[in-house]
């Protein structure tokens, strides 16, 4: 089955250190890792990727969801499928931290935060209730482990 198109914007801020985040997000990974968690009902998808800094990732978060910090992915959904059209935005010293405490290579976590994003643009939530977040964990797994990516849950 062919794939859908996909129209990927990635955009940098500038911050201290963006060169560590250029090299763990080559765009041809970035879009293979969306792609990847479009689902079956996505006929076309438009997704920006932004990384940002710490006080630009806390004044979206602030603004946006009303929570004073910066937090690793956000995503704004405009629509869902058939035709996906979203922002991620990553906070890249939230992502470095975590990845460091978590001891995984950059990139393989901002390839779950990407997977997680971009499934939120689809309506994917763990917020609702611990069956939604536990649906939404399974199907990331899988996402990654197709992508040769271990489960970001164990």
């Amino acid at each position: 089955m062919p794939q859908p198109p996909l129209s990927l914007s990635l955009q940098f801020a500038r911050f201290d250190g963006v060169a560590a985040h250029r090299a763990a997000l080559p765009r041809h990974k970035v879009l293979r890792w969306v792609r990847a968690a479009l689902g079956g009902d996505v006929q076309a998808a438009e997704i920006t990727v932004r990384i940002v800094d710490a006080d630009e990732g806390r004044q979206l978060n602030r603004d946006f969801r009303g929570k004073d910090y910066a937090t690793n992915v956000l995503t704004f959904d405009y629509s869902g499928a058939p035709v996906v059209a979203a922002d991620l935005v990553l906070c890249a010293p939230v992502v470095a931290r975590e990845a460091a405490e978590l001891g995984k290579p950059l990139a393989e976590h901002y390839a779950h935060l990407l997977v997680h994003g971009t499934l939120h643009a689809q309506g994917w939530d763990h917020e609702t209730s611990e069956a939604d977040a536990e649906a939404m964990e399974a199907q990331e797994a899988a996402i990654l482990a197709a992508l040769g990516q271990p489960n970001p849950y164990q």
